[in-house]
Parts: C-alpha cells; sequence; structure tokens
C-alpha cells in the first residue's frame, strides 16, 4: 500500500478518538498490559481504545506519541500483512521522539495474518493494543500465537450503571430515594432491558431501526458471509428456534430435531456448526449445566443473546425471557463466562455460581402468585442437598421481601435494584 496515503489515512483517523465524547466503561485496565478487545459488533471495543488514549493523553503523553488505525476503514480494503511494519514506521516517524509509539489497532483481524506482527511488535516492548469482532481471535492457534503477551478482555454492552450515567443519571439510587426518583430509574429500567445497551443507542429515537441493522450486520457479515454459509433459511431458522427456547436447555440433538419438523432437514454436525458461527461472532452465549457430565456440558447448553433489543428482535412475548437473558449477561459480565453455570439435576436452578456459592431463580413476579412462589421457592429447599450452604437470591422484575423456608433465606430483589449493586 502507498505509503503517502496510509500515513494521511492515520492522520485523518486522529479526529475519531479526539473529537467523540467518552462514557467511561467500568472495566479494570493496567496501564503495562497489551489488551486484546474483543464482543460483538458496536459494543464499544473501539471506545475502550478511545478512554485509554485519553488516560495517556491526562498523563502527559503526546498525541503524536499515539498511532491509532482503524481497519474498517474502506481505504485500507487492499491492505496486507506486509504493509502494517508500515504502521509502525510512520508512527515513529510522527513521534519523532526516542520513545515508542502506543498502538492502537482496530478491528485488525480484517487483517489476513495479524498475529505473527502484533506478538513481534510486543515482543519488541511497544504498548499495543488490538480490538476484533470474531472469536477466532480466541482461537488456539491464535492464542498460541500471541503467547500470552496479551490480556483477552471481552467487551459487553453497557451494564445498567453505565446505562444510566451515559443518560446522564449519576445519583446513588440504591440510598433513600424518592418516589420521582424510583419512578424515574424503572422507566430507564424498562427501556434498558427492552431495547438493549448497545452504546450508540443511547442518542438514537428509532431504536428497532438500528437495532434490526446491527443484526443484519452481524447476521450476514460475521456468519453468513464469513464462513461461506448458503443455507441462510436454516441460520435465521436456528436463531428462531434458540430465542423461544431462552430459560431452557437445548441439545444439539433437539435443535436437529425441531429444524426436521419444520421441513429443514440437516445433519446433526452441520447444526453444531452454524451455531459455533453465531458464538463466534458474540451473538449468543452458552452456559453449562454444573451438575451434568461432561459430553451433556458441552451437548446440551442454556443460549442467551448477547443484548436483549437482540432477543426482542426474534420474539413478541418476551418480557419473562429478556429478563432472565438480562440476568445471564450480568453474571457473565461479574464473573466470566467460564465461572457461571446452571443447575439441573433432580432441581432446576436458573444461575450457579460456584466460585461465590451463588444460586439464583429469576421470576416476573412471585410473592402474588402461589404456585410460582412454591415452584422458585422449593428449588432452593432441593438445591440445599448439593449445596448445603449456598447463597439463595430469587430476582424479580419488581418485588423485594425476605423469605424463610425450612431455615433458608431467600432474598427476593428486584432486578434493577440487583444490576446496581
Amino acid at each position: 500500500m502507498n505509503r503517502d496515503t496510509l500515513k494521511q489515512i492515520m492522520i485523518d483517523q486522529k479526529d475519531i478518538y479526539l473529537n467523540n465524547p467518552i462514557i467511561p466503561r467500568h472495566y479494570p485496565l493496567e496501564d503495562n498490559v497489551n489488551y486484546c478487545f474483543v464482543g460483538i459488533r458496536r459494543t464499544g471495543k473501539s471506545y475502550m481504545m478511545y478512554q485509554q488514549i485519553r488516560q495517556l493523553e491526562a498523563n502527559g503523553v503526546p498525541l503524536s506519541q499515539i498511532v491509532y488505525v482503524n481497519f474498517e476503514d474502506e481505504r485500507l480494503l487492499e491492505m496486507t500483512a506486509d504493509d502494517l511494519n508500515t504502521i509502525l514506521e510512520i508512527g515513529l516517524e510522527i513521534s519523532g521522539t526516542d520513545n515508542k509509539p502506543y498502538l492502537f489497532l482496530d478491528e485488525i483481524q480484517n487483517i489476513d495474518g495479524w498475529e505473527k506482527f502484533v506478538r513481534r511488535i510486543a515482543d519488541m516492548k511497544y504498548k499495543i493494543n488490538i480490538t476484533g469482532s470474531n472469536s477466532k481471535m480466541l482461537s488456539r492457534e491464535i492464542a498460541s500465537t500471541l503467547g500470552g503477551r496479551f490480556v483477552i478482555m471481552n467487551i459487553y454492552p453497557y451494564s445498567f450503571s453505565e446505562y444510566l450515567i451515559a443518560n446522564g443519571r449519576k445519583m446513588d439510587y440504591l440510598g433513600t430515594i424518592s418516589t420521582k426518583d424510583k419512578a424515574d430509574v424503572l422507566s430507564q429500567y424498562n427501556e434498558y432491558v427492552s431495547n438493549g445497551a448497545f452504546p450508540e443507542l443511547v442518542g438514537i429515537k428509532n431504536k428497532r431501526t438500528f437495532l434490526s441493522i446491527i443484526y443484519q450486520t452481524v447476521y450476514l457479515g460475521d456468519i453468513i458471509t464469513r464462513n461461506k454459509v448458503t443455507n441462510d433459511f436454516a441460520i435465521r431458522l436456528i436463531l428462531k428456534k434458540i430465542a423461544e427456547s431462552i430459560t431452557k436447555p437445548l441439545s444439539y440433538t433437539r435443535l436437529t430435531n425441531i429444524l426436521k419438523s419444520t421441513g429443514a432437514s440437516l445433519g446433526k454436525q452441520t447444526v453444531i456448526n452454524y451455531v459455533g458461527y453465531m458464538t463466534d461472532s458474540y451473538l449468543l452465549l452458552t452456559l453449562q449445566n454444573y451438575a451434568a457430565k461432561l459430553v451433556e456440558k458441552e451437548t446440551s447448553p442454556k443460549y442467551y443473546f448477547m443484548d436483549t433489543g437482540l432477543l426482542g428482535l426474534l420474539l413478541l412475548d418476551c418480557k419473562s425471557a429478556q429478563l432472565e437473558n438480562l440476568v445471564a449477561i450480568e453474571l457473565i459480565r461479574r464473573y466470566g463466562v467460564e465461572n457461571v453455570y446452571f443447575f439441573e439435576n433432580h432441581v432446576e436452578i436458573d444461575f450457579y455460581v460456584p466460585s461465590q456459592k451463588l444460586a439464583i431463580q429469576v421470576s416476573m413476579q412471585v410473592l402474588d402468585n402461589m404456585d410460582t412462589k412454591e415452584r422458585e421457592t422449593r428449588a432452593f429447599v432441593k438445591l440445599k442437598n448439593f449445596i448445603p450452604d449456598a447463597k439463595c437470591i430469587l430476582i424479580t422484575n419488581s418485588e423485594e421481601d425476605t423469605l424463610n423456608l425450612d431455615g433458608i433465606q431467600i432474598d427476593v430483589v428486584p432486578v434493577w435494584k440487583w444490576l446496581l449493586e
């Protein structure tokens, strides 16, 4: 690629991080660590870089020492791995100092062979951060190539506290608040769970249209085109069936049989591959059964969408599903997907976090519905046969109470309050 053209693009792109307002994200980042930010499209990975750049600037690092390149710029479509070193050369030229430039390479997975370049730069002790939208960046081969030189940081849509800050609400809603403030936070929560939490949604009125664009971009770009899928009808059908099965485990065998009943005859391995493409794109998250044997853990997970707004595009009556999906996202955000499970072994518990011995049930409403209350609370009693000292929380849409059943304390917590804890 022409060096002068590349240099001009790098200069032009400085305006991107200099002129964008930043809502600080609640991720613990260390100064001397190279990060690989990954996640679904439009979730704010680039803004994590902007946030780091602003911090460097506040610490006295001159902007001339910062190199930022967004590889989704259409002017870089013909760029190859051989051109990447030119970026470093231009960075050294622009910085004009003996200090090494800080490198921020956005959506670098668009360049085939990027892995060896960033490893070499990291070995040369440059501070370098990268982003990517496809979890092939986390594959065994690439992880081996990066050689432990990068910390993988999963970036999710806004947490509820981040969402409130982005909407100009900065007060402590967990303290004593007025009726008006409580009504305001509940209104904010209803928007949050219904429309989802992609950062750019905050300033957009027609949120459903924006969500549809994100969904189509992930669906067509990261699933269909990237994996050269020709049966797009089957992909749409699988996503629809998974959305309808939120809150319940769904095995590959059952999913294959469901598809066959609709006339979409796919082999089980093809179904497994297609679902893998969906998780690779970060559209779906999976949780395993803590009480299951290894094979069942791998083949009968629960599925959740990365964002409750995307789930709402696929379902009509989805408030209950969105509530549980939201709790799943928040637990994964707090503890990591590898540390969050569901529990099913003669008792069904929606979520279990072993490191915290935390058991969670999710229900829209329980206190005024005796059947639901009996079902949800009795599950905790049965769980005590397996995990005697589990902490039991029942997350609801708006109810709050403390229940005692057979010597077990069950904290009933409204979801908005739990999200802010």
